[in-house]
């Protein structure tokens, strides 16, 4: 798929299209079983350049690389000439959506979010700006978000981009009524690309705005608070700036949600899709675009998830990046539900030395493991392939084994780490190093987790669970916790869990305390043979995260992490937290901090997955040291015999060891990645 940039760059000379191809059913098609979810769970994504004349070898192609699906890039919001008149690319959408389902297809159109390009600007007597001037949004200072040629790669010299704010009637109208003709198109799904505020080009990064008059008026009628005079910017001590945070993220929450409730008026069957790069990060607050917020509107993600500080690529990550890819990957599920995740991201982009066709396969085998459907690219772009001959081979395999990776993964007995919005609004640098530090401890010590969210949390089973400084808790999720605590399940709390409410307020005392019975800062339990609390102020997981980041990624690459402080921490947090509570795991797994997964139930069957970094190197090494005797313990009662499936491998049965009520198996090798489970 060409992205919106290459589209620009390319002057309107092209379009692109991802295709993914349902079940079929005849003349050289797959006899794969009736797939049981929608089939955005399925998809293998890649992009195509379109033009009216080269669909059916499009197809072909898409057919020889097992790419699954159809998505054409022709942009009517983005380009200024086709938001005024969008009939002949409404033309071109409706012909690639009857040509892909006459061949059993799907097909979704790409659109921009909030930003329109003019080309050629100076030279026309028409763009945006030039006609509406107020639609933009804008800094404090009364800058408006208007940029030319050179801002971004995707901007062409001559170029007028510019970013509207959501809040303008008649631009929003237009917008929706297009979306509804897009959607009478007969595609099967409008994919929107970063629907943001403005604050990711450079001197906007800390503007957090808009302050255009449309969108000062809408605050000031929800609120009663005057954007321009009362708040302090980017002070998050300042509850008026909180409410200008929670109002953003809202703004573009309702938003998409609109955009879809116009697609389905149409077309009930259609699909709404936003690109975001925001992850669980402080981008997510400042952008606006929050994805746990969003996939509670939206059908699904495509997510193009970046952080401050992380390698982009797979072959820039370094050890502890490839942990905090799979947490981040880890949380969209659990975000999600029942939804698709959608990852697009990238594998190489010509460093030297390195091999694109192991990046893609490092990337591929992580994104397997976490659950979420792969996008192949080239580069950075969003269309291509740094290694065609792969994308077959890992796409056929792929096609061969997606209802292992992708159908419903049910929790068995797991330990419950909470994620906190509101938390990582306000106080983002501490809760998410306690966060991912905890989820890293359960992660390194091969115990099956569970994501636990304000949306998920009454109906958590687990043993226990953790609550990794989650300040900001409101009134219903403290009345979750304490059945929780009180139906004999241990909350873990640790930091200053409870300290606020869900506006980011001090509480005057600490209610999540009160409800326990925790009365000083000491580190304790409550003294029941079963405790329903275990209380720990200094954060574990915010020095195990530390710790990491100290010596991680060169205990990773040596393949080795004896007399680390890591290894101390996590030792101690099992030996002093979990060992106590008597939190006996269904399934049991022995491997080194360098293999990571998950545990889980996929249809009636304990599955284990695993990723192996071990021995990976940021720029310099892409292929890992195989982790060796890989030993899973499951329950005798669940089964008789265990197989195991290798990234791009054949499966196979395992001899096992069958002692008292417990069946166990060892892999002899994971090389990037395996899939485990009993039968």
């Amino acid at each position: 798929m060409l992205t919106r940039r290459e589209f620009i760059q390319a002057q309107m000379a092209g379009m692109a299209i991802l295709i993914c191809k349902p079940p079929r059913l005849a003349g050289g098609q797959s006899s794969s079983p009736q797939k049981p979810l929608p089939w955005t769970h399925y998809v293998r994504i890649s992009g195509h350049s379109l033009g009216r004349d080269t669909v059916d070898q499009i197809i072909k192609d898409v057919q020889e690389t097992h790419v699954f699906g159809i998505e054409t890039d022709n942009d009517v919001e983005g380009r200024y000439e086709s938001f005024l008149d969008p009939t002949e690319k409404l033309q071109a959408i409706k012909a690639v959506a009857e040509r892909a389902h006459a061949i059993g297809n799907y097909a979704f159109v790409y659109v921009a979010g909030f930003e329109c390009i003019t080309g050629n600007a100076a030279n026309v007597a028409h763009s945006l700006y030039k006609d509406h001037p107020d639609w933009v949004q804008r800094k404090i200072t009364g800058e408006p978000a208007l940029f030319g040629g050179g801002v971004a790669f995707w901007v062409a010299r001559g170029d007028e981009d510019v970013w509207v704010t959501p809040f303008v009637p008649e631009w929003r109208k237009i917008y929706m009524e297009h979306v509804r003709q897009i959607a009478a198109t007969g595609i099967d799904g409008i994919y929107v690309d970063i629907p943001y505020w403005m604050t990711h080009f450079k001197g906007w990064e800390t503007s957090w705005s808009s302050f255009d008059k449309y969108t000062v008026a809408e605050f000031k009628r929800q609120t009663g608070i005057d954007a321009m005079t009362q708040l302090k910017l980017g002070d998050f001590s300042d509850a008026n700036f909180r409410r200008w945070v929670d109002f953003r993220i809202a703004s573009i929450t309702d938003f998409m949600k609109e955009v879809g409730e116009s697609m389905k008026s149409v077309n009930p069957n259609s699909v709404t899709i936003a690109e975001i790069y925001p992850g669980i990060e402080f981008w997510a607050p400042r952008f606006g675009s929050d994805v746990y917020q969003l996939y509670d509107v939206i059908d699904l993600i495509a997510h193009e998830y970046n952080w401050e500080g992380a390698g982009f690529r797979a072959s820039d990550k370094t050890a502890v990046d490839w942990q905090h890819w799979m947490i981040g990957m880890y949380s969209f599920r659990a975000f999600a539900g029942e939804k698709p995740t959608w990852m697009l991201s990238y594998s190489w982009d010509g460093a030297k030395g390195i091999s694109p066709g192991e990046e893609m396969q490092n990337l591929f085998a992580s994104q397997l493991v976490a659950g979420t459907n792969c996008w192949d690219v080239a580069g950075h772009v969003m269309s291509g392939s740094n290694d065609i001959a792969m994308r077959k081979k890992i796409f056929a395999w792929i096609e061969q084994h997606d209802q292992s990776f992708y159908n419903t993964r049910t929790p068995i007995h797991p330990l419950g780490v909470y994620f906190s919005p509101r938390t990582r609004d306000y106080f983002c640098d501490d809760f998410l190093a306690s966060y991912l530090g905890l989820m890293s401890l359960a992660m390194h010590s091969h115990r099956e987790f569970q994501i636990v969210t304000p949306r998920t949390l009454s109906d958590f089973r687990g043993p226990a669970l953790v609550l990794p400084d989650a300040r900001c808790l409101s009134e219903a999720e403290l009345d979750a916790l304490e059945s929780y605590a009180k139906s004999a399940g241990c909350l873990i709390v640790t930091g200053q869990s409870g300290h606020c409410d869900e506006t980011g307020a001090a509480r005057p005392s600490n209610l999540l305390h009160q409800s326990l019975g925790i009365h000083d800062l000491e580190q304790k339990s409550s003294s029941d043979s079963s405790p329903k609390y275990v209380y720990l102020p200094d954060c574990p997981g915010r020095a195990y995260w530390q710790a990491l980041n100290k010596e991680f990624n060169q205990a990773t690459a040596r393949g080795k992490a004896s007399g680390q402080t890591f290894q101390s921490l996590r030792r101690d947090f099992d030996r002093n937290v979990i060992e106590p509570l008597h939190l006996e795991p269904e399934v049991e797994v022995a491997a080194s901090p360098f293999v990571v997964g998950q545990t889980a139930r996929v249809d009636g069957k304990i599955h284990v997955f695993l990723f192996n970094f071990k021995g990976l190197e940021a720029k310099k090494i892409s292929k890992q040291i195989p982790e060796r005797n890989v030993e899973i313990s499951f329950p005798a009662s669940a089964g008789s015999k265990v197989l195991v499936l290798p990234f791009l491998g054949q499966a196979r049965e395992l001899p096992v060891e069958r002692k008292g009520d417990r069946i166990r198996a060892v892999i002899p090798a994971v090389d990037k990645a395996a899939v485990a489970w009993l039968e």
